[in-house]
């Protein structure tokens, strides 16, 4: 039974869908959203999932939000508040030292130079070369991807700017380059000498990565993590306030306003195609709902490999689809405490303190320990020591969780999608209790804060989420899944061998991480087209 008629659907509420359908709807376009789950967001949501403990239960953090997305849709008319990280960065060592990072200049040499006097003077440098070489990436992310074998002139735009910013970057380009082409590890043993800062700025180059610090192509994956921008600081993030969900939420209320349709527990079961175009989906109750565009929110191998009947592709595409790198190395665990960390050094924990703020960097210290982890996880084992990021957003939103207690997410890298031995639901507790025990060591008795948790697997990732192998980014972010190689060669601009059919999600340019940006440039492609 047909349902209606729409100038597009956007099949899937993750926060990029979101963006597109509120960019398509304030351009007076009639849009329907579509989402399987019982609410938005995608992987950006809040869930309660223990009475009174609010967790932003996958993505955690903000930072990415492309500026433009935030102006255009006036987000923050539609309620989003962000919430300043500053310091930004925590790494607690067992001895009780600590390396605390954030916008204080002053305090943070004086933190790094407690570990080396000459890392404390190069830092500033190092800074420096990340934002000119972001200032050269940046006007790339809001438009679509150049590509050289279909040249447009209104990409020349983008490009020009970013050349523009390449020539103030000429006396330093070697060692940008070197940067975004090598192995992070490269690259930082280069910079500096000391540990932890040298692990604590290698997890941005591995969160998320099927990759060790040594992997070549892990200064890009380093770099598109410090792109983040918050109140003017680069590399500065941010909590939502009311958790991850109140920013899907917001950009939902900035498309419902224009006029957008969406509807939850909708399951799409397939794009329907007529005469090599796509004019509609079915649902899985049976019903139709009919328009001129479709917009896939979901990974390349989810919406090509479930969502469309094979024929309608052309031959060989699905070979290539097929070629993209879905392994993800994450677990995600989620925690409500009864209150605070009390890290060895720095106080009782009755009290948030900067050291509860912002990243906090537990685990694997150094970059031979990050490698092993990773090593362990290419076995199929799970480390002995691995890599947590530790964050507690009710550390400065205390809407979160009743008083006095918080709320707190473990990131942890690497895992294996499939142990070689065992499997998820015999290991996962006791991997847990490994994680909570390595905490124990620079905050004793936290272990004992613990209230509920929850352990997700990247196959609880994938089954939860829709995400392909439980990975974040829709598809690794090597270097030969970027731009106009992004998800595959020859088909970078959101557009698809579907008439009528295009991506929108993180699988496509500029790739992963909360930005928006996914959305936004394929909906603008769209009305530009039209």
């Amino acid at each position: 039974m047909a349902t209606g008629k729409w100038d597009a659907i956007v099949v899937g509420a993750g926060h990029n869908g979101l963006v597109a359908a509120a960019t398509l709807a304030r351009a007076g376009r009639s849009v329907l959203v579509l989402e399987r789950r019982e609410q938005i967001g995608g992987a950006c949501v809040t869930e309660e999932l223990w009475p009174g403990y609010r967790v932003s239960r996958a993505a955690y953090v903000a930072g990415l939000l492309r500026p433009a997305v935030v102006r255009e849709l006036e987000l923050e008319r539609h309620g989003l508040e962000l919430l300043r990280r500053d310091p930004s960065s925590f790494t607690p060592l067992p001895d009780g030292r600590g390396l605390l990072m954030g916008s204080d200049a002053r305090a943070t040499h004086a933190s790094i130079a407690a570990f080396s006097a000459r890392d404390a003077d190069r830092f500033a440098d190092y800074e420096r070369l990340l934002d000119r070489t972001a200032r050269v990436i940046e006007p790339l992310l809001d438009a679509p991807a150049f590509d050289p074998a279909h040249p447009r002139w209104r990409d020349l735009g983008p490009l020009a700017a970013a050349g523009r910013a390449a020539f103030g970057l000429r006396s330093d380009f070697a060692r940008a380059a070197a940067l975004l082409l090598g192995p992070a590890r490269t690259a930082l043993e280069s910079w500096f000498e000391s540990e932890p800062l040298r692990s604590t700025l290698a997890t941005d180059a591995i969160i998320g990565a099927w990759a060790a610090p040594s992997t070549p192509g892990t200064g890009y994956v380093l770099f598109h993590h410090v792109m983040g921008e918050t109140g003017g600081a680069r590399g500065v993030w941010a909590y939502v306030r009311g958790g991850m969900g109140a920013l899907s939420d917001a950009i939902a209320g900035s498309a419902r306003e224009a006029g957008a349709e969406i509807r939850v527990n909708a399951t799409v079961e397939r794009i329907r195609v007529v005469e090599g175009r796509a004019t509609g989906v079915v649902l899985e109750n049976g019903d139709e709902c009919v328009a001129g565009l479709v917009f896939s929110c979901a990974d390349p191998a989810l919406t090509f490999r479930r969502l469309l009947d094979p024929g309608d592709l052309p031959e060989g595409f699905l070979g290539d689809i097929d070629t993209i790198d879905f392994r993800s190395p994450v677990a995600k665990i989620n925690l409500a405490l009864d209150g605070l960390p009390a890290f060895s050094g720095r106080g009782d924990g009755r009290a948030p303190g900067p050291e509860h703020r912002g990243t906090i960097h537990i685990g694997a210290a150094s970059l031979d320990a990050l490698d092993l982890s990773f090593a362990a996880a290419e076995r199929g084992e799970l480390p002995e020591d691995p890599m947590i990021e530790m964050t507690i957003p009710s550390s400065l939103d205390e809407t979160l969780a009743p008083p006095g207690h918080h709320v707190a997410s473990l990131f942890v890298q690497h895992v294996p999608y499939t142990p070689a031995a065992g499997t998820w639901d015999e290991l996962r507790e006791g991997f847990a209790r490994r994680v909570f025990a390595s905490i124990d060591r620079v905050a004793p008795g936290f272990s004992e804060r613990i209230l509920h948790y929850e352990l997700l697997a990247p196959p609880d990732l994938e089954r939860i989420f829709g995400l392909t192998g439980g990975n974040i980014f829709h598809g690794a972010m090597s270097l030969d899944r970027l731009g106009f190689m992004r998800p595959v060669p020859g088909w970078a601009r959101y557009r698809t061998p579907i008439a009528g059919l295009l991506l929108c999600g993180a699988g496509t340019h500029p790739g992963g991480g909360v930005m928006g940006a996914c959305g936004r440039n394929a909906a603008r492609l769209a009305l530009a087209s039209a």
